[in-house]
């Protein structure tokens, strides 16, 4: 909570008596972010992954094979952190993407 100060007069016969009132104002909280997750298969080649992180993600040539290697080794990488919206907006991007070429890779979203 923040206090903010609020000067008041006195009307009551107390003339130079002057008091400070404080009312509560809820601190505002940011939405929470979700860690869009890109997960490993054995059949979606991997240019057509550095394709999906280039178009949907924005990422450079380099960013995206980087990323595209990691999911490669490790079996997943975090390919970016939004607001759910946006975040659930990439997931289905990707997916209708990837259904479109036949391929089955997979994309998922998890609270930060």
């Amino acid at each position: 909570m923040i206090f903010e100060p609020i000067h008041m007069s006195a009307n009551d016969g107390d003339e130079g008596d002057l008091g400070v009132a404080l009312k509560t104002r809820a601190k505002t909280k940011r939405p929470p972010l979700y860690k869009v997750l890109l997960l490993n298969d054995d059949y979606t080649p991997m240019e057509f992954v550095v394709h999906i992180l280039e178009r949907i993600f924005g990422m450079t040539h380099a960013e995206a094979f980087e990323i595209m290697l990691t999911v490669h080794k490790k079996g997943l990488a975090v390919v970016g952190v939004f607001s759910h919206e946006i975040a659930e907006t990439k997931v289905t991007q990707v997916m209708d993407l990837a259904r479109r070429h036949q391929h089955p890779l997979q994309c998922t979203m998890e609270k930060e």
